[in-house]
């Protein structure tokens, strides 16, 4: 019924690593980490999409423009555009979809 899991906290800094936590019917989260200079290569989300930065900096590259991103802060984006993400530092960072 209830489950906790270490999941975020244990994945590590290995060039890039994909996690999925939850895949329902109606949505899914993804727990990402990059190793600083790494790259999630360019890719178009199947839905509106939400990006929340646990730790770590990256900059999300999308229509031509570029979106520093820090812990905690949060960014939405729109199905089916092209993207990019790049991590200035050790980072970890949750897709919501």
């Amino acid at each position: 019924m209830y489950e906790v899991s270490n999941q975020v906290v244990e994945q590590g800094f290995d060039k890039f690593q994909l996690q999925k936590l939850v895949k329902t019917p109606n949505y899914e989260i993804l727990n990402i980490s990059l190793e600083k200079g790494e790259v999630f290569p360019e890719h178009t989300s199947p839905k509106h999409a939400h990006l929340v930065v646990l730790e770590g900096e990256v900059i999300f590259h999308i229509n031509g423009e570029n979106h520093n991103l820090r812990e905690q802060q949060y960014f939405n984006f729109p199905k089916e555009e092209k993207h990019w993400v790049e991590a200035v530092v050790n980072s970890k960072f949750l897709v919501v979809r």
